[in-house]
């Protein structure tokens, strides 16, 4: 599969994303993994205790890691993205829990060509949103794409 090239993509554009459970094995790995090794993540005494949502919950980093590789995963960049660029304007709204399902909406913002990087940057809102339909999560991607005719890498 490949993917669109920056001249494919089109402000009000929009993408769904397939969904993602996250486990308590997700949490712990990513915890571990780089070092968020607080009671807020791993000592469920404390979590039931002293924590706002008494529940063991993704980091947000966690969280937009996920959503991110959610992104990639539709093939939308598939051998197209050549950099990711810049974020912008995150926010989080709520928790994401242990089995809780995420998925991610996306709509291109605009897009701004750059010839001598043989394509251009495009600027992509995108929700994360839980089973219910509740958004947890937002922010803005830029992204650098591959032109139709343009040459370079292949990193997202």
């Amino acid at each position: 599969m490949t993917g669109k090239t920056f001249e494919e993509f089109h402000a009000g554009d929009r993408y769904s994303t397939g969904r993602r459970t996250i486990t308590e094995h997700d949490i712990l790995q990513f915890v571990t993994l780089v070092g968020l090794t607080e009671p807020l993540f791993l000592d469920m005494e404390y979590i039931r205790k002293e924590s706002l949502y008494g529940d063991r919950i993704a980091p947000g980093s966690l969280t937009f890691g996920m959503a991110e590789g959610l992104t990639v995963q539709t093939g939308l960049i598939h051998g197209t993205g050549m950099a990711f660029a810049g974020l912008d304007k995150m926010r989080l709204f709520g928790p994401v829990k242990v089995n809780d399902t995420i998925q991610v909406e996306i709509e291109v913002l605009d897009t701004k060509a750059v010839p001598a990087r043989g394509g251009g940057i495009v600027r992509y809102r995108q929700w994360v949103k839980n089973q219910r339909g509740e958004t947890i999560m937002e922010y803005d991607v830029a992204r650098l794409i591959r032109g139709a005719a343009g040459e370079g890498g292949n990193e997202a």
